[in-house]
Formats: C-alpha cells, structure tokens, sequence
C-alpha cells in the first residue's frame, strides 16, 4: 500500500509532548531537530545518541500531525497544490528520525533500540490510522479526484493523486465509525506483534548459534572460517571453543564443508527449531496471531483473505495469478531435485557412507558432485572473490559500463558502525548523484540477510537527493585477512546494489511516488545480478586476492558450467517458502487459531511440495520477511520479478548487451521513474510487450527457451 511521505513511519493521532525524561535529549541538542547540515543531508550518526530517538519520534509525530491538521481544516477549496503537494511536505522530521531509527533497528541493534521500538510502534500505528481516517481530509483527497479530468494535472501528478485516493481507501476511510475503531485495535496488535517477532526471532538466532568444543569436528572449515568462529566464541566469553553462528535461511554455509556429520545435523536441527521450541522465544501463538488479524482486516476492508488485499495493489493483482506462477514451476522443481538426490546418494553409497541421505547431509555431498562432475571446488573459487576488489573492479565497474557513474569513497561521512563504508556516487558529467553506505559484515546486533533501504530519498519537490545504504552478513575475515567470498555473496552483491541503483536513479517529483509494488521492486536488483558472470565485468574482477592474476579460464568454464547444478534444490526450497507464505495468507476470517507445525505440514502436501530433503528457505517460525516485514502475502514478488527481469536481460542480449545506449534506455524508462506510472506499463512500455516465462525457465536450469533472434 503506498504510504505517505514518513514512509516506514506512521504518527500519533493526538498531540504528545515529550516529557524528556531522564535519558532523553532535549529538543536543543537532538540533531533530529532539523535537516543535517551534512552533504545530502546524510545522517550526523557521530551526533546521535540512543536518546534522541523517542523524543524526535515524538515530536515529528506532533509536528506532522499538526501539519495534517491544518491541511484537513483549509478553509480554502482543496487543489493538488493545497491538498497533495501539502501532504507531500508533511513528516519532514518524522521521516529524518525514523530513516535512521527503524533502519539501525535492524542493522545495528541494541537494548535501548529495542524498548524504544515496542514503546513507538503502537503509537506510529495509531498516527498511521489519524492521517488516513481523518473524513475531512479524505474528502478533500476525494473531492480532487472526483475532478481529476479537469485540473491540468501532469501525468506524474495525476497518478499521485489517484494513488492518493486508493490509498486513503485500503487504509478503511470510507468503512463506518465502529468498523474504523475495530480496524484501529486490529492495526494496534499487529504493530506490537510484528515488532515482538522481529525481536525475538533476533534474539532466538543469537542464541541457536551452535557452539563447539573440539577443533577436530570442525575439520573442512576454511582457516578463515575457523578464525571467525573462534573469534565469535572469545567475543562472547567462550575462548577455547568455536562458535557457529547462524544466518536467517534454514540451510547454513557451514553445512556445505563441514565433514562431521554429527555436526551438520546439530546446525541444521539448530536452524529449524529457532523460535519453535517453546520457551520464551517461541513465535508459533504470534504468527497464528498475525495470520488471524490479517484476515480479518482484509474482511472489514471487503476482500475474502488477507492475500486478496495485498495483490490487489500489486501486478500480480489476484492470489490466482500469483500462484499460477508458482505452482506452475513446482513438478519441474522438485522433479529436478529428486534426480539430484540420487546423485547425491550415489555418492554417499561410493564414499563409507552406509546412511540415507537428509537435508543436514545436502550441501556437503552436492559440494562433493559439484567437484566430481564439474572439478569445482568451493576453496578454489574463492581466493578470487575478495570483497574490496569485486565491490571496486566488479559492482562499481559493471554500473559504469552501463550508466557512466563513478564513486568516490567519502571518510568524512559519519557512520553508525566502524566497518560501514560510504561513497559519494558521481553521474557521468561529474555532478554529484547520491551517497552510498555498504554494511557488509555479520554481527549480533545485526537481523539476518541482506537489503537495501535509504536514509534520505529523491524528491524534486522536497529537493533531496539519495542517501541509499545495503546490508549484508557476510563472514568477517580476522584482523590483516581478506574478506573472500563465494560466488552466492557476490551475487548478492550484485542484487543489493541493484536495489541502490533503482534509488539513486530516481528523478521523480514526488515522494511518495518512490514506492513501487513488492513484485516490482525485486526487477531492478534481480537484473543487476546478471552482470556478475558477465565476462567484461567477471574478468576485470575476478582475480587471486594474494597475485593478482586473473582466474584460469578452465576455472571459469567450470564455474558457468556449473551454475545450473542444484538449481532444483535452490528453486523448490525457494517455492515452499513462497506457498506457505501464501497459504498463511489465503485463510478467510473467521477461522480457528492454526496449529502452526500442523498447518505448515498440510500446506506443503496439498502443494506437492513437502520433501524432506529440501525444508523450505524459511519455515514458518522464523520466517521475517512475512511476520516481522513487508512481505506478507508477497514472498512470491521475488519469482515474480525474475520472471521480469530475466526478460529484461534478454533485451539486452538481443540488443548488444552491455552498452552504455542500453543502459541509458533502462535508467531513463525504469529506474528514474519510480512508482510514477503503473509497474506493468512501465515494463511494457520498455520492453514492446508483457514478460514472457522462457527465459526464466532457461535461466533457472528447468527449461531450454527456444531460440531468439
């Protein structure tokens, strides 16, 4: 749903002074209180204290909401100017604190964050509720609408209006005032639960790290690895042992070198059981929870599931169509899963296996295959993969190649944590396009995985240019050591700053206008990963971290050759996830508290999808992105937006592929426009015609696409 301009913030339906209390800053010294005087307006993070978060949280609210206020009492007619452009400017504080707030609240967390997070996240819900369920400014809002044809709007315009409207609309403005309170207590509970469950799963996965007292089962780690583990372990009062932590998939690295059988079935029962064993970091009451109220709020605002109501604003727009594609891709799947299982327990049966294989087993004997049938060894690949240099001659390369901009690391920028990076981003006649902030490193304070958010966003109107920052968890290497990474991280890598671009291209009026839906916004990212295996880019980055020497080119053959191998586990784990995502979300009001271990077990059969080789990415208990994020009944945009960009890439292919001309076309018709036009317009426009599911077949391994020209 398209929210107003304090984003991933909502506001205090009634004015709160803050107290400012012992512990919190006053309004003279919280560097919240006005724009940051820094370049982009970049967050003073060597100002910010803890304290300063409620009190600015507070006092954006009153000021907004005060700013709203006068917006829905205009004793003037309402135009766009008066009325949307208005409300465009609202929140200018709100939008500052929280940026900062909710985006350190997952990537560099601690006790205070956290008693502020569940203190403020009830009353943001509220605020959300007293800015779309105010009936005068939706009339407003309405009445403009209404005469949407005759005001001279300009297309951007007039779709922010009409996104205006709708939003206003699935928000509950036009259901009575009893359903309006019942929606307000519905959107209070969800609020604490989502916050509750990012909590605790965090907490839960700190804790599930598995830790060891032998170095001899750890035999198969890296020396780096074992460095890191160690290093975990003397960090956490533990020297003498090796700590394992976990990251948020249920498969870990570890499992894929790790010879101690025992061991990888210790990790993985450790993975799968996080926040499922009761206690008090068990999730299972909270999301049978959420799923409940979910379903009853999309009831009150008409629609049958809580799926219904998110598609319907997205461009898969119905649950059919989304699990059309889905669905559609699971006998391929897992049919080439169960052939990969027999490759894999052949080799078991070759080597004094004399056991069945299970998914603790997996990893490690489909690294064995990949070596056996493809000569490729993890270890071999990744001396070539060191951080700096695949960030620098591989990620910066590939956008300068195609879009002409060039960094330039900034050690001036302030930044919330030691090892965060930033780089002023130049467009290609030298003026200054955007700042990016990369967060590459795995900590305790840190949620799992990776993603991209902003700290400021582009708005001509409000005259802000990006401030863009990716996260990831990548292993940290000791003191001296390179980071080396596999060729998963540097797709990551790669898809993260696919987020970035789609940010610091924007050149939209609008604020609100840079949201785009969910099963749009993974295109960009998901696209930009093609580049990485590109051999312009993969040569130029590609090189032993200690010679400098280029991969051998019988090293890269085998790293192409190989990259369809295992794709059925990767695919089908991907689609459990993506069902039970959905299946969670297609219950109608009305039902039963699930069981969740029961519910999850019957969704994954009448999907044909339950193997016990391959758990879903993520079970339900510790599933984020759907309980504690925005993904809700949306985990399949990721599918969805590869059928996308695997098109999009086909383009380029036939088109001459990586040029700057073709670039150029992609920036200016998808990446500067943000949400200013329908997603499925926009991809049309550029494209000559609706994505077709070929190439991702192709591209997936599950299908040869025919011929192009």
């Amino acid at each position: 749903m398209m929210r107003l301009r304090l984003s991933i913030a909502s506001t205090l339906p009634f004015l709160l002074v803050a107290s400012f209390a012992a512990g919190q800053s006053a309004p003279d010294s919280n560097p919240f209180w006005k724009a940051s005087a820094l370049p982009f307006q970049a967050p003073p993070f060597d100002k910010i204290r803890d304290a300063d978060y409620a009190p600015a949280l507070e006092e954006g609210m009153k000021r907004q909401l005060a700013e709203v206020d006068a917006i829905a009492n205009d004793p003037e007619p309402p135009t766009f100017a008066n009325t949307i452009e208005a409300l465009e400017r609202t929140g200018d504080l709100l939008t500052r604190v929280s940026k900062v707030f909710f985006g350190l609240a997952q990537a560099s967390t601690n006790d205070a964050i956290q008693k502020i997070r569940a203190d403020e996240a009830p009353k943001l819900a509220t605020h959300k509720d007293a800015i779309y369920l105010n009936a005068k400014l939706f009339a407003r809002v309405r009445s403009l609408y209404e005469r949407r044809d005759t005001l001279g709007l300009s297309p951007e315009a007039r779709y922010l209006l009409e996104r205006y409207r709708l939003a206003f609309v699935r928000a509950g403005a036009q259901l009575s005032d009893s359903e309006q309170t019942s929606l307000r207590t519905m959107n209070q509970e969800e609020s604490k639960l989502t916050t509750q469950f990012s909590e605790l799963l965090l907490a839960d996965t700190n804790a599930s790290a598995v830790v060891v007292d032998d170095k001899a089962e750890l035999d198969g780690l890296s020396d780096g690895d074992l460095a890191t583990a160690a290093q975990t372990a003397k960090e956490r009062g533990m020297e003498g042992k090796w700590v394992l932590t976990l990251q948020n998939t249920t498969q870990q690295p570890a499992l894929s070198s790790l010879k101690n059988r025992a061991l990888r079935q210790r990790i993985l029962h450790a993975s799968e059981e996080r926040c499922n064993h009761g206690g008090t970091s068990d999730t299972k009451s909270m999301v049978g929870r959420l799923a409940q109220l979910r379903a009853q709020r999309a009831k009150l605002l008409g629609f049958p599931t809580y799926a219904a109501f998110v598609l319907d604003d997205q461009m898969a727009k119905t649950p059919q169509n989304a699990l059309g594609l889905l669905t559609k891709l699971v006998p391929a799947a897992t049919a080439q899963a169960r052939r990969d299982a027999v490759r894999l327990q052949k080799m078991i049966d070759t080597q004094p296996g004399g056991f069945p294989l299970t998914a603790s087993d997996w990893s490690f004997y489909a690294e064995k295959v990949r070596k056996a049938e493809f000569d490729l060894d993890e270890a071999q690949v990744k001396p070539y993969f060191d951080l700096d240099r695949v960030l620098r001659d591989g990620v910066f390369f590939a956008a300068n190649r195609l879009y002409g901009i060039t960094f330039r690391e900034r050690k001036d920028i302030p930044v919330y944590q030691p090892d965060v990076r930033v780089w002023e981003v130049l467009d290609a006649d030298g003026t200054s396009l955007a700042l990016y902030y990369g967060d590459y490193f795995l900590r305790s304070s840190k949620s799992g995985g990776a993603w991209n958010d902003t700290f400021v966003d582009q708005s001509r109107l409000i005259g802000t240019k990006t401030v863009v920052y990716n996260v990831t968890n990548f292993s940290k290497p000791a003191a001296g050591e390179p980071a080396l990474l596999s060729f998963d991280d540097v797709s990551v890598l790669f898809h993260e700053f696919g987020h970035a671009l789609h940010a610091m291209f924007s050149d939209i009026g609008y604020p609100t206008l840079s949201n785009v839906p969910n099963d749009f916004a993974e295109f960009p990212s998901q696209f930009n990963e093609h580049w990485a295996l590109e051999p312009a880019v993969f040569d130029h980055y590609a090189k032993h971290y200690k010679t400098g020497k280029p991969m051998p080119r019988a090293l890269v053959a085998k790293i192409r050759k190989s990259r369809s191998f295992d794709r059925g586990y990767g695919t089908t784990e991907y689609l459990a996830a993506a069902l039970l995502d959905m299946a969670w979300h297609d219950l109608p009001a009305g039902g039963p508290l699930e069981d969740v271990n029961a519910f999850e077990s019957a969704a994954l059969k009448r999907f044909q999808i339950d193997l016990p080789l391959v758990p879903p990415r993520y079970r339900t208990t510790y599933f984020a992105h759907i309980w504690g994020g925005d993904y809700a009944a949306g985990y399949y945009a990721y599918l969805w937006s590869e059928l996308i960009d695997d098109d999009a890439y086909y383009w380029f292919r036939e088109h001459g592929g990586m040029t700057r001309a073709n670039g150029q076309r992609f920036r200016r018709m998808i990446l500067s426009r943000g949400g200013t036009e329908d997603a499925a317009v926009l991809y049309r426009a550029f494209r000559g015609r609706d994505p077709v599911v070929e190439p991702l077949l192709e591209e997936r391994g599950l299908k040869s696409a025919p011929a192009r020209k």
